[in-house]
């Protein structure tokens, strides 16, 4: 599956931050934590090559624990200071705000060289649509500044963001880079509804997840859907766990379209446990 997704917003979402990352200290890019690496835009790294990078694992409450701090460990075998955080519950948050200020810290003794004040460290918030930019940010200013929306690609204007006295934070619209070549890659990202639902269909989706559940969280399909077999094609898994759910059809006939759709929001919403992707 080639997934071409490259909206003309997302030009415009190009040029916006290529402007604005002259204005800003430090780029902060937020990753999802279950598959950092797949949605890693390169050309966030390339447009912020002149500032300094921390990568923010995101959701790390659907990740595997044990996964995440494997990530974050390559990340800094990359020379790259990666931090984790649950924007919902705040989890981690602390963390990530220590990691920004001790980045911010050359930038502020450089500043009393030159004889200058030291001003509040600002930080461009990046990444592609649906990381969670939004909650992220609500969640660091403890009350509901940032827009949030469950649509990926929506263009916001730019506005800063104050955390406490000592952090400005710039929030950015989402960006993908134009092709997702890698059939894996693109099925994670679909997954991950980080692409536009017009981009994939869910059944392929939620194929490619009944595949990563028997690989990685095998009890989850036993457990939650009551399936016995599962030696045979996941087409029909996904027909046994439509019946199970009583997703059926006029003349019973499992309804496929339906139980991928739920399959996805259930994955989404972290109600099918713990996985990691990467």
């Amino acid at each position: 599956m080639s997934i071409n997704w490259f909206p003309g917003h997302m030009v415009k979402a190009r040029r916006e931050i290529e402007e604005n990352i002259k204005l800003v200290d430090i780029a902060v890019i937020l990753l999802d934590a279950r598959a950092p690496f797949s949605c890693r835009n390169m050309e966030l790294e390339k447009i912020a090559r002149r500032k300094t990078v921390i990568y923010i694992l995101n959701k790390t409450d659907l990740a595997f624990s044990a996964a995440t701090r494997e990530y974050k460990r390559r990340f800094k075998n990359e020379g790259y200071t990666a931090a984790g955080i649950d924007s919902i519950s705040g989890k981690g948050s602390k963390e990530v705000l220590q990691v920004i200020q001790n980045a911010y810290q050359p930038h502020a003794e450089e500043m009393l060289r030159k004889g200058r004040r030291v001003r509040p460290a600002r930080i461009m918030v990046m990444g592609v649509p649906n990381i969670g930019k939004s909650t992220f940010l609500n969640c660091l200013v403890g009350q509901k500044i940032a827009k949030t929306g469950a649509k990926p690609g929506i263009t916001r204007g730019k506005q800063w963001i104050r955390v406490k006295d000592d952090i400005e934070f710039m929030d950015t619209p989402g960006l993908m880079w134009p092709k997702i070549g890698d059939e894996e890659q693109g099925l994670k990202l679909a997954l991950l509804n980080i692409v536009g639902e017009n981009a994939y269909q869910d059944y392929d989706v939620a194929l490619y997840l009944i595949k990563v559940l028997i690989d990685k969280s095998l009890p989850v399909l036993q457990e939650k859907f009551k399936l016995k077999d599962l030696e045979k094609p996941l087409e029909a898994i996904l027909a046994d766990i439509s019946r199970h759910r009583g997703h059926l059809l006029k003349g019973g006939e499992p309804d496929l379209e339906t139980t991928s759709k739920v399959l996805l929001q259930e994955f989404r919403n972290g109600k099918l446990g713990r996985i990691s992707l990467d």
